[in-house]
């Protein structure tokens, strides 16, 4: 077992590993504290107090605001309960025309915008670009993960409870129909 250190967590996360670095992490027995590892490198890299309890990617992260988990960019801005996609929060450009893929796509190599558009979802508050979606045209904004934090930690980890509020439901419905509701 390849035994980690923060150092070498910190370059994992910064992908300044080797090849050989990395395919022995990969390849051998899982380290057990690597998880609380990346959790205190990550929670370094952040100008916010709030406790990282899980990273969602290399921007979002799940912390724990007055015993309630939300979801948190590494800029500061709090998209809110993690049960809710926080998709519904950000900032999207969709690109569904030929000249809109041509951004990003030589001609005759992007999807036909007939059939696909690219969603991308930014931060409101940084204006980072955190996530990318290619789906048929009209098709519901997908929620990638929600977690189930509440086994991770008891089950997984055999730690306690992180925070308060930890159901496992996806709440993203009643933000929407809370929405709804507001615009009459």
């Amino acid at each position: 077992m390849v035994v980690e250190s923060e150092e070498l967590i910190k370059n994992l996360i910064e992908g300044k590993l080797t090849q050989e670095e990395l395919y022995r992490i990969i390849s051998g027995d899982k380290d057990p504290e690597r998880f609380r590892l990346m959790l205190k490198v990550l929670q370094e890299r952040v100008d916010w107090d709030e406790k990282i309890i899980l990273p969602l990617s290399d921007r979002l992260f799940i912390v724990c605001k007055n015993g309630k988990p939300v979801v948190k960019c590494s800029c500061g801005f709090e998209f809110g309960d993690y049960r809710e996609n926080w998709k519904f929060k950000a900032r999207i450009y969709v690109r569904d025309n030929e000249e809109a893929m041509k951004e990003v796509y030589k001609a005759y190599l992007g999807a036909n915008p007939e059939w696909t558009e690219l969603r991308e979802y930014y931060c409101p508050g940084c204006y980072a670009l955190l996530e990318v979606e290619a789906v048929p045209a009209g098709y519901p904004v997908i929620f990638d993960f929600l977690p189930d934090i509440r086994t991770f930690y008891q089950k997984w980890l055999g730690e306690e409870l992180p925070c308060d509020d930890l159901e496992f439901k996806d709440l993203s419905w009643m933000y929407l129909v809370s929405v709804l509701d507001e615009d009459g």
